[in-house]
């Protein structure tokens, strides 16, 4: 049941000694502030990296082709490894199963022309797996599919942002586009999770590319994912498999780092989430550290409180009040202060992170926050926390003989 005199004693009491009341709090109320930043800052990394990898598959694996190093079996170095579509069949003929998805990437540069529009945008030449890798989102329309590939279609597919671009008043399906003087049907538009790039983006099918663009077979870059069965370790054996057979394939010395590149995203998937995993250590050592220094800080406090009471706590006792009704007169108080001083710490935390939000976006942090999940656990803390600080303090005072306690000086 509410009880008024009770909450109306605790008020004054804290309204007596405003400085002590302030001076109890503040600890708490820069441990939970420095509790949240560095727990919003954790957060903001991983959106970084989230944003990083959110538009392409986890299970991707980029190969990529450049010149030699080192001299091997009579070849000198220097020389430039080109890859072709028969590198892919090859690919796909080693490893069968081992293969989820797999495209070749064509690099294009073209200045795009609707009308009286006109800009500057990046092609890539695909397959369509590319769609499955890069995590395509269509908006309308189609992708490239396998008889675009056969016919060689002068069909493309365009970014969100090119269709805002250029197409002001209407939309890009089944419009032309001129491509530096060569004009392509839009069959299909698309976004991406990735940044406002991605969706600058042209895609055309990759045998159209080459037909156009040089008359070979040349691609820039192997993209593929692996069975999403295999674990880690298989991952890594799969695309150290590949690296070898690759360099056997051209007659790469073994050692040679720049002919053939493999890029695994399994690698650096599970250095990052080792590496989050650290931080996520680090932060909750140093966040609970601070956060009982301040429980210990405030729990001092109290004790000091409970000797200056203790006349008064003496009278009470003289008076009839129980053990407990002086238990729960302190430990109030002292979940009251800790309670009050934290949230205003989560408070200020959080407005420092939104504050200063964009400018850490250069230092690799993105949209700092903190979870709902982590204010209900922070506000439970704290209860108990005041709990904790207040309860010894307050068993301590009830255990006060009157006579004793009137005696103190």
């Amino acid at each position: 049941m509410f009880d008024l005199d009770l909450w109306r004693e605790i008020l004054q009491s804290i309204n007596k000694n405003r400085t002590r009341t302030i001076l109890s709090g503040f600890t708490v109320l820069f441990a939970i502030m420095l509790f949240t930043i560095l727990f919003g800052i954790i957060n903001g990394f991983k959106n970084t990296f989230k944003e990083a990898f959110a538009d392409d598959a986890t299970n991707a694996i980029f190969i990529n082709s450049g010149r030699t190093t080192k001299a091997y079996k009579g070849l000198q170095e220097g020389r430039r490894i080109q890859f072709e579509n028969k590198d892919i069949d090859y690919i796909k003929d080693e490893n069968g199963d081992k293969v989820e998805f797999i495209t070749a990437r064509i690099y294009k540069n073209v200045t795009a022309t609707f009308r009286n529009e006109q800009n500057n945008y990046s092609v890539r030449a695909v397959h369509p797996d590319h769609q499955f890798l890069e995590k395509t989102l269509m908006n309308e329309g189609r992708y490239i599919n396998q008889r675009d590939i056969d016919e060689e279609t002068k069909v493309i597919i365009i970014g969100r942002l090119v269709e805002e671009d250029l197409f002001l008043k209407t939309k890009a399906i089944g419009k032309y586009l001129n491509l530096s003087g060569i004009q392509y049907k839009i069959v299909g538009t698309f976004s991406d999770e990735g940044n406002d790039n991605e969706e600058r983006m042209i895609y055309m099918p990759v045998t159209t590319a080459q037909q156009v663009y040089g008359n070979n077979e040349y691609v820039d870059q192997i993209n593929l994912s692996y069975n999403p069965k295999m674990d880690f370790d298989q991952a890594i054996a799969f695309s150290n498999s590949i690296e070898k057979k690759l360099k056997e394939r051209f007659s790469i010395a073994p050692l040679d780092q720049s002919a053939v590149r493999v890029r695994n995203m399994a690698e650096a998937t599970k250095n990052v989430n080792q590496m989050m995993v650290v931080l996520g250590i680090l932060v909750l050592v140093i966040g609970l550290g601070t956060l009982i220094a301040g429980i210990v800080g405030i729990s001092n406090i109290m004790i000091f409180i409970v000797k200056e009471r203790t006349k008064e706590i003496g009278i009470r006792k003289a008076l009839g009040a129980q053990p407990r009704s002086i238990i729960s007169l302190i430990m109030i108080e002292s979940i009251l202060i800790t309670a009050i001083a934290g949230y205003i710490g989560l408070l200020i935390g959080t407005g420092v992170l939104e504050a200063a939000g964009p400018s850490l976006e250069e230092y690799f942090i993105k949209d700092p926050s903190v979870q709902t999940s982590l204010v209900i656990s922070a506000t439970i803390t704290l209860v108990m926390a005041g709990a904790l600080a207040g309860y010894l303090p307050a068993k301590k005072a009830s255990r006060i003989k009157p006579i004793v306690a009137l005696r103190d000086d």
